[in-house]
């Protein structure tokens, strides 16, 4: 992950994007990305897996810048949000259910 991190870090100050960069043109650039990943999805489950990944690497690009704007490691706040998804989400209640954790 580090390498990508550096490579998408590098691009963006070579190009001196980093000025553009705000939480929130970032949030709108997240939120217009993953719209374009639904759209892959659009009128049927069938979809193009190039242009899907494409998109969804799109959504990561700028989940990352996002992550450095507002000064987080992504790594901890992943692992930090999977540990409160496990107590929330609790095997022996979750397994095979999709409901919310209110109503397991």
């Amino acid at each position: 992950m580090e390498k990508v991190l550096e490579v998408v870090r590098r691009f963006r100050e070579e190009r001196d994007w980093g000025q553009f960069h705000t939480p929130e043109n970032l949030a709108k650039s997240i939120s217009i990305e993953a719209g374009e990943l639904l759209e892959q999805f659009q009128w049927n489950n069938t979809y193009d897996k190039e242009a899907t990944a494409e998109e969804l690497a799109d959504v990561f690009v700028y989940c990352i810048h996002m992550a450095d704007a507002i000064g987080v490691n992504l790594e901890d706040i992943i692992l930090k949000k999977m540990e409160k998804n496990a107590k929330k989400y609790p095997v022996e209640k979750a397994k095979g259910n999709s409901k919310k954790y209110t109503e397991l």
